[in-house]
């Protein structure tokens, strides 16, 4: 049973409340547990799944440890994250839109 982490940002409270039900609210809109079971994960993000369907507000972030994903990292997200996480070579990366331009340095 691996920890979790919930990651919310721009979400209504009811997805505060309902995950300061079940975990650890470590900041806000940062949630974590430290021994979830698969089952109730997926019944958690089930559950933050079907609210973002009617609401379609902010985005939600879910990890937890997973051996057979890669970078070791199970990954679950809804909304647009300000960021893209790819897999390269069994590596977890962050890939972000060039702002401006590149300037050589001499």
């Amino acid at each position: 049973m691996p920890m979790v982490v919930v990651v919310t940002r721009d979400v209504e409270d009811r997805y505060r409340g309902f995950l300061g039900s079940v975990m650890l609210e470590l900041a806000p809109g940062v949630y974590a547990h430290p021994r979830m079971s698969a089952g109730v994960r997926g019944r958690i993000w089930s559950v933050l799944a079907d609210w973002y369907g009617s609401l379609n507000r902010g985005a939600i972030m879910m990890t937890w440890a997973d051996r057979s994903a890669d970078g070791g990292l199970g990954l679950a997200s809804l909304g647009n994250p300000p960021k893209d996480i790819v897999a390269h070579d069994a590596f977890l990366l962050v890939r972000r839109p060039l702002r401006g331009q590149w300037r050589q340095v001499l």
